[in-house]
């Protein structure tokens, strides 16, 4: 009689055994499937590319990865790469970023276009203005020259308008003047970058920050405090609305 409930006991068991190994396997295989089965690619290197390389068709491959995991700044397709320069070593099987890519658009995640300077400044008596800055923004440079103490007049001009923010640094630096100051990082076309590099050197460099809607350009001469000083006042100063008024 125990032998018979024993055998019986070693039956259930083996069944449920049976039973627990298929609901496992079943789980195992939805998941790996939901894992796999979404039909996201991912452009990966064919082969070791070196700097410098213009992607085609026969550098890169797809592979299939999971859609959850699809890495920020990766590519599903191949025609997204085609035609775009390698600036940064991409190892055999590495997914293709767009970080070590340039294009006519942009120079990787350095954000410079062709044709286009990246350029820092060190940015002086403009404090309230950098507390407002971020990437992307547009600014007025202003340069001011003379200290009053050294014997020079104090002289400001508007050197260059409606420049884009590439970043602004959180840490000051020394600049070539000896002056610990924030740094700022411009985009700008080749002369102007010259201009500024030439401000930085030697003068004061001050930032006015832009309504991004605003597109206007003005006159650009020189000021000097003297001629603040000897105003009577201008048009230029006069409010939005009184200035919409005067031109009807």
């Amino acid at each position: 009689m125990k032998k018979n409930n024993l055998y019986k006991l070693l039956g259930i068991a083996f069944v449920v055994a049976i039973v627990s190994t298929g609901v496992f396997y079943g789980l195992f295989v939805s998941k790996m499937s939901s894992s796999t089965g979404t039909g996201k690619m991912l452009v990966v290197a064919a082969r070791p590319l070196k700097p410098g390389t213009v992607l085609q068709p026969a550098d890169v491959k797809l592979i299939a990865w999971p859609e959850q995991q699809i890495p920020k700044g990766a590519f599903e397709h191949v025609e997204d790469v085609t035609g775009k320069s390698v600036f940064d070593w991409i190892n055999e099987d590495e997914p293709v970023f767009g970080a070590r890519l340039a294009s006519d658009q942009t120079a990787g995640g350095a954000g410079v276009p062709a044709g286009m300077r990246a350029i820092s400044i060190h940015v002086t008596d403009s404090t309230g203005v950098l507390a407002l800055l971020r990437a992307g923004q547009r600014v007025d440079v202003q340069v001011v020259v003379g200290h009053g103490a050294d014997g020079r007049e104090t002289m400001v001009r508007t050197a260059l308008e409606n420049l884009q923010v590439l970043s602004v640094s959180n840490q000051a630096e020394q600049s070539s003047q000896g002056v610990t100051l924030p740094v700022v990082t411009l985009l700008a076309n080749p002369a102007a970058a010259d201009v500024l590099a030439a401000a930085d050197s030697g003068a004061r460099v001050r930032l006015s920050l832009r309504n991004p809607l605003d597109q206007e350009s003005r006159e650009r001469t020189a000021l000097t405090l003297g001629t603040v000083m000897r105003s009577t006042g201008s048009p230029a100063a006069a409010k939005p609305s009184d200035s919409k008024e005067s031109a009807h």
